[in-house]
């Protein structure tokens, strides 16, 4: 028999290859969810339990705090005088070692004036480690727990949770509650929060009312920040001309850390995961500070270190839906070719209020002149996962694109929450869970392989690999 040359190897591989992607599916999936009108819980619900006692810390959140995860910042609010912004905490449960003391701030908006507003930082922790933490003075004190991240390397399995445009409503509460039942460590949030700004007078009280809801969520694990268009809340017609004024003042990021010049992008290091935080709603073109700080970004990624690539933002690149089509595009134009060239594995977004995952496509090579404007297969590309279905006020958007366009794999309006579980340096299954009555459904999952790891395209790998 005569052995097979280079050449004849290389063609059977593509071929097989090509096989491999004409069986891979599109799929639109076609559950019909109950029908319920999206309304926000009201003021007095359970669901923003106003904890006991005069002054008492509320609205409590934790986010990583440096670039490396030894530090965590701790956020709250007291809502009748400043109280004290020291944090007391230490590895054993009411036995405190540590103090820290940290900022207040309040902010007022429109008729509206904050509660004094609290972040501390926590710093020179150990990796891996279960930390008790106090708030408060006298009798109204409230002790919470976080576990640090482990230390960063190339085979460190972590599980992220992703939610992205929960907002308050009924089903909102039911996409918290079913995530507090993973085994979620850390969630990547990727924008649109409270919806305050759909009230009259953009109502802060709903932030109030928000922060409530997530504390029993984000006062035990970090919530990666992502800034959204409801967080801009700017209103020249009732003076309000400047943007992102609550957010900034409630949501702190370690955004210094990594070099950025604001929290609107920023990026972290968390186990065997990089992950760079973009602004949708900042400026982004050339030579603009987002633009020249990605561009440097890039160059500080180690993927021996973290071979896990996850860029956040909130509108999304790829988006099949009506609502938003397109609005990505920008965005895409400047910034799909980085992604492909650095092997990004995975772009997660909100802003569409359902679920839709990609298969790995891109259109680098379309410019002005050349008309090369259908995306097409490329295996270096990442895989884009809209989950900006979290359930708020302003309900699911239902309307798709038809046909199902080449780079859609699966998309579904309805309400759920993402898992990403990262096996080791090689390996991660990302699973999406629909929100159902009273428990949440894996609608879809992928195990994907990672991108710095898959030097040569094999045939047994799919589309989504």
């Amino acid at each position: 028999m005569e052995p097979i040359n280079q050449h004849s190897l290389l063609v059977f591989v593509l071929v097989g290859f090509s096989f491999c992607i004409l069986v891979e599916a599109r799929i639109t999936s076609r559950y019909v969810r109950r029908v319920n009108d999206n309304v926000d819980m009201p003021m007095d619900s359970g669901a923003f339990y106003v904890p006991p006692g005069y002054n008492a810390p509320q609205q409590v959140h934790i986010t990583q705090g440096d670039y490396e995860g030894t530090a965590v910042i701790v956020s709250w609010i007291t809502p009748s005088e400043p109280g004290t912004s020291i944090v007391l905490y230490g590895p054993e449960e009411s036995k405190y070692t540590y103090a820290a003391s940290g900022i207040m701030t309040k902010y007022k908006y429109y008729n509206y004036t904050s509660g004094f507003i609290h972040h501390c930082t926590l710093r020179n922790l150990e990796f891996d480690t279960k930390y008790f933490y106090k708030l408060g003075i006298g009798s109204t004190t409230r002790e919470f727990h976080f576990t640090t991240s482990p230390a960063v390397g190339p085979n460190v399995p972590y599980t992220f949770g992703i939610i992205g445009d929960l907002g308050q409503t009924y089903d909102s509460n039911k996409t918290l509650q079913h995530y507090l039942k993973t085994n979620g460590q850390t969630l990547l949030y990727v924008g649109d929060l409270s919806y305050a700004d759909d009230y009259p007078f953009h109502d802060n009280r709903r932030w109030d009312t928000w922060g409530r809801l997530i504390e029993k969520s984000a006062a035990y694990q970090p919530w990666i920040w992502t800034a959204g268009n409801h967080e801009i809340d700017l209103d020249p017609e009732i003076g309000e001309p400047y943007p992102f004024i609550p957010y900034s003042h409630r949501y702190h990021v370690p955004y210094q850390s990594s070099g950025s010049t604001t929290p609107f992008w920023y990026s972290i290091k968390r186990a065997s995961a990089y992950i760079i935080v973009l602004a949708s709603y900042s400026a982004f073109g050339v030579y603009t500070p987002q633009y020249e700080w990605l561009n440097l970004e890039f160059t500080k990624v180690n993927r021996t270190e973290t071979p896990w690539l996850i860029v956040l933002m909130h509108a999304p690149l790829y988006n099949s839906y009506y609502n938003g089509y397109m609005e990505g595009e920008p965005m895409r134009v400047q910034f799909e070719s980085w992604f492909v060239k650095n092997k990004v594995d995975i772009v997660f977004a909100g802003h569409i209020h359902a679920y839709e995952r990609s298969y790995r496509y891109s259109n680098v090579a379309y410019n002005i002149t050349n008309g090369k404007c259908t995306p097409i297969f490329n295996p270096a590309a990442p895989v884009y996962l809209t989950v900006g279905d979290g359930g708020n006020i302003e309900g699911l958007s239902t309307n798709f694109t038809e046909p199902q366009p080449s780079y859609s794999a699966f998309r579904e309006a309805s309400f759920g929450h993402g898992i990403l579980e990262i096996k080791n340096r090689t390996h991660a299954c990302f699973c999406w869970h629909r929100n159902e009555d009273s428990y949440a459904v894996v609608a879809d999952s992928k195990w994907l392989y990672n991108r710095a790891r898959r030097l040569m395209v094999e045939c047994h790998v799919s589309l989504a690999d």
